[in-house]
């Protein structure tokens, strides 16, 4: 049989199939939505305008055409391909490369949602890459879009606004997490048995969130560090300071989380064992009480068993017994069953069987 000829391979994807969004701007106006990268990079009229790119997933192809358009450096794209990166702010030459982890709080599930966000912020564009659902940036574009003021003020603006809408979006999970302990607090003093898990489970997002916004404490004090080098806007330093008093906030109340779910633990551990302790002394309690039960019974068989034993022996009936013709063999049989019984009893009752 002939071979079967091997299919030509599928075609890649235009890298637009993976933009979301695409926009140029100028003096804060929106100019033109260019349908391709390279029709954005020819509608820049000068360098006072900013392309506002938006990728959602892209694949390694598509992010290395984004790329030479753009002219970003193969480090960068390189992080930005594998995703699962820590949160970080890195300059190569005038492009930073910017990682988030946003979050959401799922009311359903009562879990913690991570999405990771990197951005590329160059003299005269900002390219996002999204690799999650979160955070809307449709929204981010629609605040700036409304206040052409901030917009003018170029891709640090942008930037900016991006770190706010992250920062902001911690809120809503700070509190679902508050929430979370108070149920667990009260689950530990119900006594709870599944209560166990869940601080463990809750413990490892707390973690998680913590390696989501520690490191943006460091990110948001670098680019202070460089508004005098890079000439920052005096509008965009206050919009930055404020972006890190929130963040300062969130960290600061994630570190407080941690702590109390390990207090939390430590009495959830205490309350076990003190529940454990008093269900052994309970069973000790009851094994006690069932040993002096069963020497009651037990000395009450002992002493019905001595004359059910000599009863049973002159009830044999043999012609040769000893006294079977005596006259006083039965009230002699009779008063040793009757002092046999109160021999057994005296001794019992003065051992506290009875």
């Amino acid at each position: 049989m002939a071979p079967h000829p091997t299919p030509p391979p599928s075609p890649l994807a235009p890298v637009e199939a993976s933009v979301v969004n695409s926009a140029v701007y100028r003096d804060g106006a929106r100019i033109e939505t260019p349908s391709s990268l390279a029709e954005a990079l020819r509608s820049l009229p000068d360098e006072s305008s900013m392309a506002w790119i938006g990728m959602y997933r892209p694949d390694e192809e598509q992010l290395h055409a984004a790329a030479k358009q753009f002219g970003l450096h193969e480090l960068a794209v390189e992080d930005a391909i594998v995703a699962h990166q820590r949160p970080k702010l890195e300059r190569y030459g005038d492009t930073l490369f910017v990682v988030l982890r946003a979050a959401r709080y799922l009311d359903e599930t009562e879990r913690v949602d991570f999405g990771e966000l990197h951005v590329f912020c160059g003299p005269t564009f900002v390219i996002t890459v999204r690799h999650s659902e979160s955070p809307d940036l449709s929204a981010v574009r629609s605040r700036m879009e409304n206040d052409p003021e901030l917009l003018k003020l170029g891709p640090e603006a942008v930037l900016y606004a991006i770190l706010d809408a992250v920062v902001d979006g911690y809120a809503p999970v700070v509190a679902g997490l508050q929430n979370d302990i108070d149920e667990i607090e009260t689950e530990v003093f119900s006594g709870d048995p599944k209560v166990s898990r869940r601080i463990y489970e809750l413990s490892r997002e707390v973690i998680e969130f913590q390696r989501a916004t520690k490191p943006l404490l460091d990110m948001l004090r670098g680019l202070s560090a460089g508004f005098e080098k890079y000439k920052t806007d005096e509008e965009l330093q206050k919009y930055l300071r404020d972006v890190t008093d929130h963040a300062t906030t969130v960290v600061e109340r994630a570190d407080g989380f941690r702590q109390l779910l390990g207090n939390i633990l430590t009495v959830n551990a205490t309350l076990v064992s003190q529940t454990q302790n008093e269900e052994m002394s309970a069973l000790t309690q009851a094994s006690y009480a069932q040993n002096e039960e069963i020497k009651k019974v037990s000395s009450w068989a002992a002493i019905l068993f001595a004359p059910t034993l000599i009863g049973t022996v002159y009830g044999m009936n043999f012609d040769t017994m000893p006294e079977l013709h005596w006259v006083g063999g039965y009230p002699m049989a009779l008063m040793m069953m009757a002092l046999t019984c109160i021999t057994l009893y005296t001794i019992f009752k003065r051992k506290g069987w009875l």
